[in-house]
């Protein structure tokens, strides 16, 4: 599972090197576009976390990438909704709980035909489309700080039971 994708681009490096599956954070980018673009987001047709998501299940589809979209980090049950029909959602027990009790037909969402062009993603390019991508840069860098403050969170957890 690769983790902390926020661009097609990361996606893609991700399906170059055959990851099996990876996991697109729909609520961060989401959050990330509302706390620092200002952005109201009143339809899951036009969050931007959404879309990003449809933009790589897209690519996916049009260029036959078998690696498995699995879409993390909802914030409600309108993002998990318009993602029916990905290939696997990771879904917390409360929106689980909300969607229970949610009575309606969903949808799948409809696959795109619009012009996708393939992208080669060598490292330079990598690099530069990570580079002009300010959100995904910036939820990257985040994540990963995140991630090591809870390993080493977790190290003296671990360090305190062994010496218990």
């Amino acid at each position: 599972n690769m983790t902390l994708i926020f661009s097609l681009v990361q996606a893609i490096a991700c399906a170059d090197v055959g990851a099996d599956l990876i996991s697109p954070f729909v609520g961060r980018i989401s959050d990330w576009f509302k706390n620092v673009k200002g952005m109201k987001i009143e339809r899951a047709e036009s969050d931007p976390g959404v879309l990003s998501v449809l933009r790589i299940a897209n690519y996916f589809k049009k260029f036959d990438i078998p690696t498995i979209i699995m879409g993390a980090s909802f914030r409600n049950t309108d993002q998990i909704k318009a993602l029916c029909g990905i290939d696997a959602l990771t879904i917390s027990p409360k929106l689980l709980e909300e969607l229970s009790v949610q009575e309606g037909k969903v949808d799948e969402f409809s696959w795109s035909e619009e012009i996708i062009e393939k992208i080669n993603v060598d490292e330079k390019t990598f690099r530069w489309l990570m580079n002009c991508d300010e959100m995904a840069t910036t939820k990257l860098s985040e994540g990963i700080r995140l991630f090591n403050q809870d390993t080493l969170e977790l190290r003296e957890v671990i360090k305190k039971l062994i010496d218990a």
